[in-house]
Order: structure tokens, then C-alpha cells, then sequence
């Protein structure tokens, strides 16, 4: 502020100051961009890196990254004991399952189809928050239900997906069972109470994944030593583990706690919707009337959840 014999007169904000104001949409929209690209980066890398292998590859590299980003802030040290359970279900449930069973079933199936499924989750955390919670669903989380999992059945019929081609029912069986996955760790995380930043617990989970990963693809793949290294493949590596994985983890955990967790919903649904468009232009994937019917059932579905989710909060 400055004064004047008119008297006291706010002074222009610099660009500086804005652009820090309104970072946190910028950030999260880098965030679902890239996400969203990750998927078709990580079926290129398929072509040529086995899918555990890949898996692995990712969690091992964007862990050290993180161990580095969260040492040099200061705040690395060993879960305490009340962290424990989400550490390990994070690692286990959503990092190791959810992306080992995902990379498998991308070498089976379509992309855009893959993403689709992969982020089916809100649907799946009202189903299993009434089954293991008794939290009975409303009217509006029940149609929420009906309308993404009609999505669901058309994606995975025969109309969209041919039952006879080897692997198919298998890859789309795979990408529902990490979405589960997912969707019982993201209820563990609603009632955690966290004793340290989840930034701070990161590293240990990802560590936590990257093990069993590794020793699952040395006994299943063989040795990672046969991978025809590349320039190309380098980079997509990079872009998969440290950038699409640890960078964009940095930006949920500093950004996502800024905004409500109906607008964090709302801003993840983007992943899928740029998964999709991403893998037509860069895979060349074709998308059926029954693939563009299926989609707009299930984004509906999850836009519902949402909704419906939000609306129960308010009268809880």
C-alpha cells in the first residue's frame, strides 16, 4: 500500500505475486496432463521392457528421486508406527497391484480402453464403502453405480471387445482388480490419521513397491540384462518414473491439500478423458460408437459419485 494526500491506495500486485496465488490450478492441470500421458508413454515402453520389469523400473526411479527430493527438505526418516498400515497399503495395494496387474493387462488390451477402466475407482469406493462400512449409498450414489457400471459392461462386451483374442477378458479382468485395489486404499486413506506427511511417506512406499516387483519379474520375465537400451527408450523411462510418477506425486501431495477433495475428484477425471485422446494421436487407437457410448456412461458415473459424495458430507 501507499499513502497520498487522497489517502491510502493499494498498489498493483506484481505478476510474481498472481501467478503464486493461482498456481495451484496451473500446477494440478500439469499434473492430470501428464498423468494422462503417461499412458501411452508407458504402452510404447512395453514394446520393448516386460510388464514387471516396467513397473519396477518406474517405482524404483521415481523412489530415489523422492528420497532425494524429501532428504534434501529435511523431512526424511522412517514411518512412525501408526503411519505403518497406510505405508504398507499404498505400497502393496495401489503402487505394486494396481500398476503391476495395469502394465500386464496393457500388453492385452487397447489403451484408451486400459485408462478407461483403470480409473473406474469412485465407483468401486462406494461400492466397497457399503459392503465393508455398512455406509449405505444414496439415491444418488446408487445411480451413480448403475450409470458407470452400465459404462463398464459396455466397454468389456463384446460389442467393444473381441472375447476371442487371447488375453482380452484377462487384461480387462486385471484392470478392474487394480481398480478395486485402488479404491480400498483410497477408503484406508479417508479414516488414516496421519502422524507425517504423506509426501514424507512416499519414498518408503515406493521402495515398498519397487521390491516385490522386481523379485516377482526376475522369477516370472527373467533378467532386465536382455532389454535393448535406447535412446528413445531412456527418455520414455524418465518421463514414466521421475517426471509422470515422482514429480507429479510432489504436486498432488503440495497442491491437491489446497483445494477440496470434490474439486480434486473432478480435476482427476481429466486423466482419463487426456489417456484417451493421447492414445488416439500418438497410438493411433480407433474408438468405437460402443467405446464413446461406454465412456460417457462411466465419466457420468464418476461426475455422480462425486456430486453425490459431496452432497453426503454436507449432511454428515
Amino acid at each position: 500500500m501507499t499513502s497520498t494526500a487522497h489517502g491510502t491506495v493499494q498498489a498493483p500486485r506484481s505478476p510474481f505475486a498472481l501467478l503464486r496465488r493461482h498456481s495451484t490450478p496451473v500446477w494440478l492441470t500439469a499434473m492430470v496432463i501428464l498423468w494422462g500421458l503417461s499412458w501411452p508413454a508407458t504402452k510404447l515402453a512395453l514394446d520393448v521392457v516386460p510388464p514387471l520389469w516396467l513397473a519396477a523400473i518406474r517405482f524404483g526411479s521415481a523412489g530415489i528421486c523422492l528420497f532425494l527430493f524429501v532428504g534434501l527438505r529435511g523431512e526424511l526418516h522412517l514411518p512412525r508406527r501408526n503411519d505403518w498400515p497406510i505405508v504398507l497399503s499404498i505400497g502393496f495395494m495401489q503402487m505394486m497391484a494396481f500398476t503391476g496387474m495395469g502394465m500386464v493387462a496393457m500388453t492385452h488390451t487397447d489403451t484408451s480402453r486400459a485408462v478407461l477402466l483403470a480409473y473406474t475407482t469412485p465407483l468401486w469406493s462406494v461400492l466397497l464403502a457399503w459392503l465393508l462400512f455398512r455406509e449405505a449409498p444414496t439415491r444418488l450414489q446408487f445411480l451413480a453405480l448403475a450409470v458407470g457400471l452400465a459404462g463398464v459392461a459396455l466397454i468389456c462386451s463384446p460389442a467393444e471387445m473381441d472375447w476371442r483374442a487371447p488375453g482380452t477378458l484377462m487384461g480387462a479382468g486385471l484392470l478392474l482388480a487394480g481398480a478395486i485395489c485402488w479404491s480400498a486404499v483410497i477408503l484406508h486413506i479417508r479414516r488414516h490419521r496421519w502422524q507425517s506427511a504423506p509426501l514424507a511417506l512416499a519414498p518408503w512406499q515406493m521402495l515398498l513397491a519397487t521390491v516385490p516387483l522386481a523379485i516377482l519379474a526376475y522369477a516370472t520375465e527373467g533378467s532386465p540384462a536382455g532389454i535393448p537400451v535406447s535412446t528413445h527408450l531412456l527418455e520414455l523411462l524418465v518421463f514414466i518414473g521421475p517426471v509422470a510418477t515422482s514429480a507429479c506425486f510432489v504436486i498432488s501431495a503440495e497442491h491437491g491439500r489446497r483445494i477440496s477433495a470434490f474439486a480434486m475428484a473432478n480435476f482427476t477425471l481429466g486423466v482419463p478423458l487426456i489417456g484417451v485422446v493421447s492414445s488416439v494421436i500418438v497410438l493411433g487407437n480407433r474408438l468405437s460408437p460402443a467405446f464413446f457410448a461406454g465412456l460417457s456412461l462411466v465419466i457420468a458415473g464418476m461426475l455422480l459419485a462425486a456430486y453425490a459424495g459431496r452432497a453426503k458430507s454436507r449432511t454428515t
